[in-house]
């Protein structure tokens, strides 16, 4: 198996070194893991791309590269130019922080696995809850260290994977718990936490400048049975299916009878 990984933290963070550690056990004996992520960090883009300017690349080992770009980015060079031969799984992550709820709209993580999939090949992206249960660990990624490659191998050989259209790709959010305190993987829909939105703290410097620092609100507000950020608060793996189509098809019946009644 032929594996990339990319992620938003950028190529020096500690969770790209877990998640090369997940993508080699799933790659198996005679397997290929590449590695190209941003050269800097990347978190909050989305699925960003960079198309008004060249990106430019950087070999640092041997199946390697950085790049200055994002995510979507480094899958789409990754796909396009890098990697030689077919790509048969694109991993985005091991991210820092949940990437559950309404995070998943920012998240460069969610946007890496996301192109992979626009481009037709299976994805996953893998985030890291941080809580106190697990950010004073020697090793706050070990939840996702014990049982990333068991579930990733899982969800390669069994999950959905087929369907017309927009291609399904996996969220994987590992609970803010120590590896033995984690009590498995559940299936979750995407959670709302309602006032988890992101805000603007305004702040002035000593030269009268202004600005901005932008930041998110309480991360472990429950969000309801069945739900990834419930899910993960009592000590699960979520695990949602995902597909790039935002159109919400249960309001297009009832907006089609707005639009064709009479004016």
């Amino acid at each position: 198996m032929r594996i990339l990984i990319t992620n938003d933290d950028g190529i020096g963070a500690p969770g790209l070194a877990v998640l090369d550690r997940i993508a080699r056990t799933v790659a198996g004996e005679g397997g290929e893991v590449w590695t190209v992520a941003p050269a800097f960090e990347q978190s909050g883009v989305g699925h960003c791309i960079n198309y008004v300017k060249p990106s430019m690349l950087s070999v640092i080992g041997e199946r390697r590269v950085a790049v200055e770009g994002s995510p979507a980015d480094c899958v789409l060079a990754g796909l396009g130019a890098i990697v030689e031969g077919p790509v048969d799984l694109v991993l985005s992550g091991v991210n820092r922080g949940n990437n559950a709820g309404e995070n998943t709209l920012y998240s460069g993580t969610i946007g890496g696995a996301m192109e992979a999939a626009l481009q037709g090949v299976p994805a996953i992206a893998l985030s890291q809850f941080y809580g106190p249960g697990n950010r004073d660990l020697d090793d706050p990624f070990e939840s996702a260290a014990a049982h990333g490659a068991a579930l990733v191998r899982r969800l390669v050989d069994h999950a959905p994977w087929g369907g017309e259209g927009y291609k399904l790709f996996y969220n994987v959010n590992f609970p803010p718990v120590d590896a033995a305190s984690t009590r498995g993987a559940q299936a979750a829909s995407q959670g709302y936490r309602g006032d988890g939105r992101m805000g603007v703290h305004p702040q002035t410097a000593p030269s009268g400048r202004r600005y901005l620092w932008i930041a998110g609100s309480a991360q472990a507000e429950r969000t309801g049975a069945g739900t990834d950020v419930e899910a993960n608060v009592d000590g699960w793996i979520s695990v949602t299916p995902m597909r790039a189509d935002l159109t919400d098809h249960d309001a297009l019946g009832a907006l089609r009878g707005v639009l064709d009644a009479p004016a």
